[in-house]
């Protein structure tokens, strides 16, 4: 079957940039990174790749100050673990939403799908932020598994319109992670037309500042920050 959703205009290979849709991934590291406009706001960042790509494919450089080193095999991308960032809260009906609490329910998710849950459940951190450090050096590098990846876009100084992945919410259509071998598949269909999987992009909107973008960061030698 033809199709050009991976290709990019002008040369005709696969993008190094991983999109929208059912991808199978790996988790090459997790980090927690403070949005720059609330200094009580986090994201859970997972940093993926695609299996390997065949055929004519140039992927971005692991360390992008030395242009003859090693390339990613695979498609790769910055991945928010939820379409909005942790943070304590309280809700209008009076609940509190505990930051904290809500960083640990999505790590015993994560460390269930990619059969980590006994070693999760041995951490044992003074801070969030040491715990999740354990959870990059457990959860990390643990093979592939099956992902939703939704985005909102939203469109860069140079005009091109980018993605900001995120993991669509869990409910009872399904979940954004599985495991490859999982027996009765309850991992959600991407669809397009559900606000919950993708925002196209507003022309007013900004883009955005919790680290979604694609261009690569000089200050730590890789493309993704990986």
């Amino acid at each position: 079957m033809l199709s050009t959703k991976d290709m990019s205009a002008g040369t005709g290979s696969t993008k190094p940039v991983i999109g929208v849709g059912n991808h199978k991934v790996k988790i090459n590291s997790i980090t927690f990174d403070q949005t720059p406009y609330d200094s009580d706001a986090y994201n859970v960042t997972l940093h993926i790749e695609s299996e390997p790509v065949a055929g004519e494919f140039n992927g971005f450089l692991k360390d992008m100050n030395n242009p003859n080193g090693e390339r990613y095999a695979g498609q790769v991308g910055r991945v928010r673990f939820s379409p909005y960032p942790f943070k304590d809260a309280t809700l209008n009906n009076g609940n509190e939403i505990s930051r904290d609490t809500e960083v640990l329910k999505a790590m015993v998710f994560l460390s269930e799908v990619v059969g980590k849950r006994t070693q999760l459940d041995a951490i044992s951190a003074n801070t969030i932020e040491e715990f999740m450090t354990a959870c990059n050096g457990i959860l990390s590098e643990t093979g592939y598994i099956n992902a939703c990846l939704g985005a909102r876009e939203w469109e860069n100084k140079e005009g091109y319109v980018n993605n900001d992945l995120f993991l669509p919410k869990r409910s009872k259509a399904g979940m954004p992670l599985e495991a490859i071998d999982a027996d009765n598949s309850n991992l959600l269909d991407f669809d397009r037309n559900d606000k919950n999987h993708f925002r196209p992009m507003i022309k007013t909107e900004s883009a955005p500042v919790s680290g979604g973008g694609f261009e690569p960061s000089v200050s730590t030698g890789s493309d993704f920050d990986l």
